[in-house]
C-alpha cells in the first residue's frame, strides 16, 4: 500500500492534521506499518502539490488538510484497482534464500532454518494477538499477516526439501543455453530471450 492512498482514505473521513493522520493510520493498521511524522508531512506536501488535498486555515497551531475532488477520484481508482503481486516490494526472504544457495561458503540450510525459527516466533506472536479484543479492520490485517507467515513457513519447508535434491551445475559441464527471463510489468510478465554463458 502507498502512504499516499492511506492518507487519502483517512482524509475521506474528514479534515485532519499530520499527527491525527499518523495516529489514525497506526490505529487502522494495528501499527504494522509505522509512519514517522516527517513521512506524513512530506506525503501531504506532495498530495497538496498534486491537488489531491488542500490545506485549511490553521486551528490551534495545527494546519488540517482535506481531500479534494481529484483526491476522491484518485482514491476511488485505488480502491477499484487490484494490487498485482509484481507491484509489491520484492520479497527479501526469497532473494536471501536464492543467494544463499548460489553463494560459495554460505550454509543455505542454516539460512532457511534461521528464517523458519524467526517466522515461527512471529506467527506465535500474531496468534497471541488474535486472542485479544480488537476492531474488525485490525483483526483482518492481523489475519493477513498470519496467513502470510503460514505461507512463508510452507515455502521454507519446500525450500529445505528441494535443497536436499539440488545439485549445482559446474561451469565445465554447463553448455550455453537459451533461457526465458521474465520481465515484470505492473500487470504481467513479458518473457525475453537472453543467452546465458
Amino acid at each position: 500500500m502507498s502512504v499516499k492512498h492511506g492518507l487519502l482514505a483517512l482524509l475521506k473521513r474528514g479534515p485532519m492534521y499530520g499527527y491525527q493522520l499518523r495516529t489514525a493510520f497506526d490505529s487502522a493498521t494495528g501499527a504494522t506499518w509505522p509512519l514517522n511524522i516527517g513521512q506524513v508531512y512530506t506525503t501531504l506536501s506532495r498530495l497538496e502539490r498534486d491537488d489531491l488535498v488542500a490545506a485549511l486555515p490553521e486551528r490551534d497551531g495545527q494546519r488540517p488538510y482535506e481531500i479534494t475532488a481529484p483526491g476522491r477520484d484518485e482514491l476511488r481508482r485505488w480502491f477499484s484497482t487490484p494490487v498485482h503481486r509484481s507491484d509489491r516490494p520484492r520479497d527479501e526472504v526469497a532473494i536471501k534464500v536464492a543467494l544463499a544457495i548460489t553463494t560459495p561458503g554460505v550454509d543455505a540450510a542454516g539460512v532457511i532454518t534461521t528464517q523458519r525459527t524467526s517466522t515461527t516466533r512471529t506467527l506465535q506472536e500474531y496468534t497471541r494477538l488474535k486472542t485479544e479484543p480488537g476492531e474488525l479492520p485490525w483483526l483482518l490485517v492481523l489475519d493477513g499477516m498470519i496467513f502470510q507467515a503460514e505461507a512463508e513457513l510452507r515455502w521454507l519447508d519446500h525450500c529445505e526439501a528441494s535443497l536436499t535434491h539440488y545439485r549445482p551445475q559446474t561451469a565445465a559441464t554447463t553448455e550455453p543455453t537459451e533461457v526465458e527471463v521474465p520481465r515484470w510489468t505492473s500487470s504481467n510478465v513479458h518473457p525475453a530471450t537472453t543467452r546465458r554463458a
